[in-house]
């Protein structure tokens, strides 16, 4: 394991197994966060692929609660490579395309990151994954001192719309030396009932149920009703009873995190793996775990399983405090925005999970809230003459955004590599797409 203060070329990764060649620089290995505990976080860091020098340093951060962002991020959504078979292929639409990107496995308990005490695994919230997720940050920063003095933004999807705002914020309010500029967090929850109510009216909207049931969501039980009695562990009756009929009208056979995308089915062959024209490999999780948990792409990442028998995309071991999932980060967004760093929110619009509904309208009333005026209506933005999605912007400098992300699942960079490259290009310009 490589410690903090160590020089960072000893966590220069020559080449993973299987790779094409690159003219690009990767790193892998470990910041310790306390000592003490014996607590050190995983970190998968590409440098951009040309020009590094003149090119900001993003921070990608995956959610769950428990979630790998080696794995998803990197693997499946926007690094460098993805696994087909024994090798690894190009993603030509990776973001180090425009950025040097670091990929963090947090909180310890995620992917490789551990806690050689295994208390720590039972006591993990959103205060300390963002106390940790800075501790990291300013260790990284003093390993790779170059990048100190980069512009500095953070992204991520999911839970890391908790995660990402979190952080940005300890960030403002320690006046460290960090250039944060902007957050960009796709499909994110940002408040609880608002996000998953919207669930019952796009599986309605979209022909996933029926008219009856999506009426027993509205009088009886609702979809974040459901959740939160999961979480508090006293599920009712009537809860159990529609949620039941919810799964029975959806089917096994539908991705709530995209819809329209084809389910991994052991029977099926390579070609027929592959959705959306031949451009998704649906089974892609099941490849990233094989590859992952090989000794040779381990020792070649510098990465180890400490209290884990295998890796894992979604964390076996950490018993996140899931009632923190109860309480808005929606306020903090607009915080940020008012202290001057800019906030683009995306949705990949085939997500049921998280769905473009709620999203949209917790934007929209935040920007309301702000007294933000709106600078670009709600209109169509493109990408190769086609419409890549929907976008509506408030304030004089771009303050605040909303864009969809047409076709694109919950984890968008893997469904729409192209389209969400060109959104976070126009990110990082502070442009419209």
């Amino acid at each position: 394991m490589f410690r903090f203060g160590e020089c960072f070329e000893g966590d220069l990764i020559k080449s993973l197994p299987g790779q094409p060649i690159v003219n690009f620089k990767q790193y892998g290995g470990y910041i310790t966060i306390d000592e003490l505990q014996s607590r050190s976080l995983f970190y998968y860091f590409v440098e951009a692929q040309s020009d590094p020098s003149s090119k900001p340093l993003v921070l990608w951060l995956n959610g769950g609660p428990g979630c790998s962002s080696l794995g998803a991020g990197a693997f499946v959504e926007n690094g460098p490579f993805r696994p087909k078979g024994n090798v690894l292929i190009l993603n030509e639409f990776s973001w180090n395309n425009v950025a040097n990107v670091l990929y963090l496995e947090s909180p310890a308990g995620v992917g490789f990151s551990f806690s050689k005490n295994t208390t720590f695994y039972d006591t993990v919230n959103d205060k300390i994954t963002a106390q940790d997720n800075i501790v990291f940050l300013e260790r990284w920063l003093e390993k790779f001192p170059e990048y100190k003095n980069k512009e500095f933004y953070i992204t991520g999807e999911s839970y890391a719309g908790h995660y990402v705002p979190q952080l940005a914020r300890l960030i403002v309010q320690s006046k460290l030396n960090i250039k944060l500029k902007a957050i960009a967090i796709g499909n994110p929850l940002l408040e609880f009932n608002t996000d998953f109510n919207s669930r019952g009216k796009y599986l309605w909207s979209h022909g996933v149920i029926s008219e009856s049931t999506f009426e027993l969501l509205n009088s009886v039980c609702s979809i974040s009703q459901m959740i939160r009695e999961s979480i508090n562990g006293e599920i009712s009756d009537a809860c159990f009873s529609i949620n039941d009929l919810v799964s029975q009208e959806m089917s096994p056979f539908i991705n709530g995190y995209a819809i329209n995308l084809d389910v991994c089915s052991s029977v099926l062959s390579f070609d027929r793996r592959l959705g959306d024209a031949g451009k998704v490999d649906v089974c892609i999780v099941n490849e990233i775990e094989a590859y992952l948990n090989r000794v040779d792409v381990q020792q070649a990442l510098h990465a180890q399983l400490v209290g884990v028998s295998s890796w894992s995309l979604c964390s076996d071991i950490l018993d996140y405090d899931r009632t923190n999932l109860f309480i808005p980060t929606i306020n903090i967004v607009g915080s940020l925005v008012h202290s001057g760093i800019r906030v683009l929110v995306y949705s990949g619009d085939q997500d049921s999970v998280i769905p473009l509904l709620g999203t949209r309208t917790l934007v929209n009333k935040l920007a309301k809230a702000l007294r933000l005026n709106t600078t670009l209506p709600y209109s169509a933005w493109f990408h190769n003459h086609q419409v890549g999605g929907w976008v509506e912007t408030f304030g004089e400098k771009n303050n605040l955004s909303f864009a969809t992300i047409r076709g694109a699942a919950h984890q968008a960079p893997y469904t729409s590599p192209a389209t969400s490259l060109a959104l976070f290009t126009a990110f990082l310009q502070a442009k419209n797409p």
